[in-house]
């Protein structure tokens, strides 16, 4: 073999420093100078989804705690990622910070641009995730869609999943998006 040629595994490593670099310039608050600045980006979010989706007030009223995403950055080109940062909030205060990311390998390409919440339903389901060493979102996790008219499922609210999960915000276009095997970290911002 040559110095020339091309292994599966460098076009991975390539990619997966591209898609990373990628997502370094876009302004998702990976260099924020703190908790402050995620702390507005949760209320902005916050305030946005309640306006846009009023039942969603209920269904958090009803959530043993909420983590809100306000910006996640998702690039894809065959190998592809995402990462942001958020805040988990319970009884509406902040309590600890999270990053959300995710490596993905496959059919993908674009950039994509969205927020999302994580409603926990139970203590049970909130006690896993604060205190796991990395939690990932996985096939236990009801996801709430908009229909053609961009209301959220009347379904949400009658949801008996552990974990209810909310997309919305989006900007940019990627096929082949999905929530399912982002890891969620505690950080200290």
């Amino acid at each position: 073999m040559d110095r020339h040629s091309f292994t599966r595994r460098g076009f991975m490593v390539a990619g997966g420093a591209a898609a990373t670099s990628a997502l370094a310039a876009c302004n998702n608050g990976i260099n924020s100078s703190g908790g402050a600045v995620i702390d507005q980006r949760v209320d902005a979010t916050e305030s946005f989804l309640f306006n846009t989706y009023p039942q969603t007030r209920d269904l958090a009223a009803k959530a043993a705690g909420i983590l809100y995403m306000p910006l996640i950055t998702k690039a894809g080109f065959g190998v592809g990622g995402s990462y942001g940062r958020g805040a988990l909030r319970i009884n509406g205060s902040t309590v600890d910070y999270y990053s959300a990311a995710t490596a993905t390998f496959g059919v993908q390409f674009g950039v994509q641009q969205y927020a999302h919440a994580l409603f926990f339903m139970t203590e049970p389901a909130l006690r896993s995730f604060r205190t796991s060493a990395g939690w990932t979102l996985g096939a236990d996790a009801e996801y709430a869609v908009k229909d053609f008219g961009g209301n959220l499922s009347a379904d949400i609210m009658t949801a008996t999943s552990p974990v209810i999960a909310l997309v919305f915000g989006q900007a940019g276009l990627i096929i082949g998006a999905t929530l399912a095997g982002t890891k969620y970290t505690r950080i200290i911002p």
